[in-house]
């Protein structure tokens, strides 16, 4: 597929509408299929909407025959959101590419550099996890812009609330260079444009995966406040609990370091006990959640044990903790196709109230005492 210009194409069995390419060199501001306020799955009545940034040309990025970050990835998304029943909640936008001006707030210019040099060569090995094809670039730059969008429309009164269905994903890309599948920061390039233009912004990453790239981006930033809830030990060897920033930014990095196992009791305990109160004591106004679902237990990649219910419940509260209209989510990993289906279903329909599960929440799992030590580094409990 060729990258350009739009209209809008029913593709799939339940009413979804997504945008693919046709030729005519402009693509439209935004499409409403339908008002918010209307009955739901279950009949449940959505009181809110969501904006869907999402674009056939994210598909167009190909790494390899069995690399676990792969197109299917993000049908199975769509699949999810067609499950979950949102219809009319739903406002759906195209990405439109970043600027090479808000793509250097967060990446250097040698980094951009070498990913545009690899792209006009066609593609090839970026390291030994990470790949490019003849059409990575295009969905890099897209995806890094998505939230981009999100944030104009939520400005605009489009949406409640925002999930940026993207790839390749982006927590792992360094300012410096790509890595971990991601080539660009997608997360921290919205992050970096909100801080700029004087916002407090705070990255919640709930992905099982440290995100070392966006860690990197912002530890000796006060702005911007980045909370991550991953497993510990695993790829890429960063969020040790005593990396809490540097210089200015030092106390505004907090990593929960959780051992493979923990389930939904630990991650809601860390929730309360950590999570809720470090980000009501900065006091945001946007809340940017890098929403992984390879914490789910089917994942092939990590060994923790969350179900849709785990992240239908974690994204409720999350969401909540900032006003309506400064709230996205992105899209980072997630490798079981279903599980990935399932789990992102639950989460954006949690965004706005609908109660879609199609796995219950889980119970007990180790990780409690991690979450203990967080609250004491933090000043939030006295050892």
């Amino acid at each position: 597929m060729t990258a350009g210009p739009w209209r809008w194409a029913h593709t799939t069995a339940n009413g979804w509408w997504w945008p693919v390419a046709t030729g005519d060199g402009h693509h439209p501001s935004g499409v409403r299929h339908g008002t918010p306020g209307t009955r739901t799955l279950g009949g449940t009545l959505a009181a809110v909407s969501v904006l869907v940034v999402t674009d056939e040309r994210f598909l167009d990025h190909r790494t390899g025959e069995f690399h676990p970050e792969r197109p299917a990835r993000l049908e199975a998304v769509w699949s999810g959101l067609d499950a979950a029943g949102l219809g009319d909640a739903v406002v759906r936008r195209p990405a439109v590419a970043a600027s090479d001006e808000d793509l250097l707030r967060c990446h250097t210019a040698s980094h951009l550099s070498s990913l545009i040099e690899l792209d006009e060569a066609g593609g090839g090995r970026v390291d030994a996890d990470t790949a490019m094809s003849a059409g990575s670039w295009t969905a890099a730059r897209l995806a890094a812009g998505a939230g981009l969008v999100a944030m104009g429309a939520l400005r605009d009164g489009e949406a409640d609330t925002a999930f940026c269905a993207v790839r390749p994903p982006g927590h792992h890309a360094t300012p410096t260079r790509a890595m971990g599948f991601c080539l660009l920061n997608n997360v921290a390039v919205a992050a970096t444009v909100l801080a700029d233009a004087g916002e407090r912004v705070t990255i919640v990453d709930i992905d099982a995966h440290h995100g070392n790239g966006t860690q990197d981006a912002f530890y000796t930033d006060d702005r911007v406040l980045y909370v991550s809830c991953h497993q510990w030990p695993l790829y890429p060897g960063t969020g040790a609990p005593d990396e809490v920033g540097e210089g200015a930014g030092t106390g505004s990095t907090v990593n929960l370091a959780l051992p493979a196992g923990a389930a939904g009791d630990t991650y809601r305990y860390a929730l309360d006990a950590v999570v809720i109160p470090v980000v009501e004591r900065f006091a945001p106004d946007w809340l940017l959640v890098s929403a992984g679902f390879d914490a789910h237990r089917s994942d092939p990649l990590t060994q923790l044990g969350l179900t849709a219910g785990d992240f239908a419940d974690l994204t409720a509260r999350l969401i909540g903790l900032v006003p309506t209209r400064r709230s996205i989510l992105f899209l980072e990993g997630g490798y079981d196709l279903d599980g990935l289906a399932a789990a992102s279903g639950a989460a954006v329909a949690a965004a706005i109230g609908v109660d879609f599960r199609p796995e219950a929440a889980s119970g007990e799992g180790p990780g409690r005492a991690a979450v203990d030590e967080a609250a004491v580094l933090h000043g939030l409990v006295e050892r």
